[in-house]
């Protein structure tokens, strides 16, 4: 039995299936965990999410901003665009199974047994463990309810950056879904910052600090998987901070890592 963790997929559906093969993952015995971003922009989202549904109980995820904007353009809130490539998945006869599916997903995953917590960005800084999955279930909950299209419509919000001035029920949700989904830098006093995506070596904006670089439990034994920051290949240059969003999509590769060998596994894009 192996627990293992792959990065954002984001359709490339053939890759991931290649690096399932060189893990010789077993669906009877092993564990998949999923960093999020699925779908979206990839060639093959549709055999992605396919795939996914088929075998949930070996693989788990959470989800990503792409996961989610996937939902709420199925809500009519926005347009597809071509380069989201979403067109097989949007006209798909299983399209209510795709979305009842992702509704369920966790935007928090904590592996007690291993002392590990995956989700896609990170862990805001302004947060306990504790807050963090309070606010990450309060998501699930209203994604899971009659009112999940609201939360959609509103989620598009920058305004949502400071979790201390966050004073409603509501913007306490978006801001989660920024923490948990949008995240990379935030500025001093962990609040999130929205438009640096460049690896941390090539930021010459002093304001601006990485979030494992500010994490307020980062002195426990936990380590955080995560995604969604393909500037970093990887590198986190911290041992309990894993980064595994490696650019798959942008030619780069898919990266795997088993958590009781602390092995990673690559996949070249093809």
């Amino acid at each position: 039995m192996a627990t293992y963790f792959i990065g954002d997929v984001q359709g490339c559906y053939d890759e991931f299936l290649l690096l399932l093969k060189k893990i010789k993952f077993d669906h009877r015995r092993d564990t998949l965990y999923l960093a999020g971003d699925m779908i979206g922009r990839g060639p093959k989202s549709l055999e992605m999410l396919s795939y996914l549904v088929q075998y949930q109980d070996s693989i788990k995820t959470v989800l990503g901003n792409h996961d989610l904007h996937f939902l709420a353009i199925c809500s009519g809130i926005k347009q597809a665009k071509e380069s989201d490539l979403f067109t097989a998945l949007l006209a798909s006869s299983d399209l209510p199974i795709f979305i009842d599916y992702l509704r369920k997903q966790p935007l928090l995953i904590s592996l007690s047994q291993h002392n590990i917590v995956l989700s896609h960005a990170g862990i805001s800084p302004q947060w306990t463990l504790g807050v963090a999955a309070k606010m990450a279930n309060d998501v699930s909950n209203i994604l899971t309810s009659s009112d999940y299209v609201q939360l959609l419509t509103q989620m598009y919000d920058n305004e949502c950056s400071n979790f201390l001035t966050a004073s409603t029920p509501i913007h306490r949700a978006i801001f989660a879904i920024n923490a948990l989904t949008r995240m990379r830098y935030c500025y001093h006093d962990g609040s999130l910052n929205f438009t640096q995506n460049c690896a941390p070596e090539l930021s010459n904006d002093s304001s601006l600090r990485p979030w494992f670089d500010m994490v307020l439990s980062c002195n426990q034994p936990t380590t955080y998987v995560f995604g969604h920051w393909a500037s970093l290949m990887g590198e986190t240059h911290r041992k309990n901070f894993i980064a595994l969003d490696t650019g798959c999509l942008w030619g780069n590769h898919l990266t795997a890592w088993c958590a009781e060998y602390n092995q990673y596994f690559v996949q070249k894009r093809l």
